[in-house]
């Protein structure tokens, strides 16, 4: 059954201080918005981000496909940025491979990720270890709170996350209960009867669009919502060609939130 609690409520209950952190950004901010920032340069990337950041809870990046990208350049201003508007930052980077390799991506190479993103994510397909890899990289490099989410649905077509591996996948999850806050999915997982309160974000969500050709297919605010996802994820819909970021940002913030209001009686 979806939960009906308000984010509040939730973060007073949390066992993850991030995902505490994240719901206290989300109410204060009246967003469960996430916009998907995939450009080429530092500079658009960080100028959408400028513009969207006032309607965001978070800030989901494929930080690879930057074509200028360095540390000084593209990190330093997007944490400035983070700070300014107050948002999160979620790396995209879906790790799947064992757990040493994981967390030598995670805390090094050109990326870092480890240093700077809030959040991440990774596949179930090897097992456990990933978790614990991502874990102690996480450890290792700060001493702020990090954030790990399953990839247990995805929202394109053919996808072979479904069924007995979505079931795996959640299995996983559970062996940290503090470092996994959640999914990437398109359904609510459930758990709240063995105590875990998982944060489910969901892609492929539109207001207007119902494909780009590429596989992917895109479900209205107000489904995902109720079908228990807590943060919506917007990518071209905010920022896409003959769309004002800014008009955009605050429809789909809007959107966000008075669906959540509706699952939890308060609209």
């Amino acid at each position: 059954m979806v939960t009906t609690l308000s984010y509040t409520q939730r973060a007073s209950a949390h066992p993850s201080p991030l995902a505490q952190r994240l719901f206290k950004v989300m109410e204060e901010k009246k967003s469960n918005l996430c916009a998907s920032v995939d450009v080429r340069t530092t500079a658009e990337f960080l100028k959408l981000i400028d513009t969207l950041g006032p309607y965001l809870c978070l800030v989901k990046t494929h930080i690879d496909i930057i074509d200028d990208f360095s540390i000084e350049g593209t990190i330093k201003p997007l944490k400035a940025l983070a700070e300014k508007h107050n948002f999160l930052i979620f790396e995209d980077r879906k790790f799947a491979d064992i757990g040493n390799t994981v967390k030598s991506q995670f805390t090094g190479g050109a990326y870092k990720i480890a240093q700077w993103s809030d959040i991440t994510n990774a596949h179930g397909v090897t097992g456990q270890g990933v978790v614990q890899g991502l874990k102690e990289g996480a450890a290792e490099t700060t001493s702020e709170p990090r954030g790990l989410l399953m990839l247990a649905e995805l929202s394109s077509k053919g996808s072979l996350a479904y069924g007995e591996y979505t079931a795996k996948t959640v299995e996983i999850a559970k062996s940290d209960k503090d470092f996994v806050i959640g999914f990437i999915a398109q359904n609510d997982m459930g758990g709240r009867e063995e105590g875990f309160d998982w944060i489910i974000m969901t892609p492929g969500v539109g207001l207007d669009d119902k494909g780009d050709g590429l596989g992917q297919q895109y479900r209205s605010v107000d489904t995902v919502i109720q079908g228990g996802s807590d943060v919506i994820i917007v990518g071209r819909g905010l920022f896409g060609k003959g769309r004002d970021p800014t008009v955009e940002g605050e429809r789909y913030r809007k959107a966000g939130w008075e669906a959540y209001l509706k699952r939890c009686g308060q609209l």
